[in-house]
C-alpha cells in the first residue's frame, strides 16, 4: 500500500472512531489526563477527529491534492485553510474558554463567557461542516460531469 492510501485510511479510521466515541458519549471522553481532573481525554480525541476529516479528503480525492480547474482550486484552498484551522483548534479554543476542558460559565467577560461559547461552537461545527460540504460539492460535480459526457 502506498503512503497516500495509508494516510487516507488512517484518517478515515481516526475520524470514524472519533465520531463513534462522540455519538455514544463514551466515558473515555471524560477520562482525566492529569491529577487535577482538568484535562479530559475527549479534548484530544475531538482534536484528532477534526484534523482527520480534512486530511481524509485531501488524501482521498486527487482533485483536491492536485487541483485542475477553478472549482477544485477554490475547494483545495478552502480545505487547506480548514486543515490549518483544525490543527489550531485547541489553542484557539483554549483562548476562548480559558481552560483546556473547554467549559464556559455565565461570566461577563469574553473569555470563558457565553459569547466565547457561541464562538467556540460555531468554530468547532464549521471545522466539521466545511469538509463535508466540500465532499458533497465534489460528488455533485463528478456526477454532473459523468452524465454530461
Amino acid at each position: 500500500m502506498d503512503k497516500r492510501r495509508y494516510w487516507f485510511f488512517s484518517s478515515i479510521l481516526i475520524f470514524i472512531i472519533t465520531i463513534i466515541l462522540l455519538i455514544t458519549g463514551s466515558s473515555l471522553l471524560t477520562t482525566p489526563l492529569d491529577k487535577n481532573n482538568s484535562i479530559p481525554l475527549g479534548t484530544f480525541i475531538t482534536w484528532t477527529g477534526l484534523i482527520s476529516l480534512p486530511l481524509a479528503l485531501y488524501w482521498g480525492i486527487k482533485e483536491l491534492r492536485k487541483p485542475e480547474g477553478r472549482l477544485y482550486t477554490y475547494l483545495s484552498i478552502i480545505l487547506k485553510v480548514t486543515g490549518v484551522l483544525a490543527v489550531l483548534w485547541m489553542p484557539i479554543c483554549y483562548l476562548l474558554a480559558g481552560n483546556i476542558s473547554f467549559t464556559f460559565s455565565e461570566k461577563e467577560s469574553f473569555q470563558g463567557g457565553q459569547l466565547a461559547m457561541k464562538w467556540f461552537w460555531g468554530f468547532s461545527y464549521s471545522l466539521a461542516i466545511i469538509p463535508l460540504v466540500i465532499f458533497i460539492i465534489h460528488l455533485i460535480y463528478r456526477t454532473i460531469k459523468k452524465f454530461r459526457l
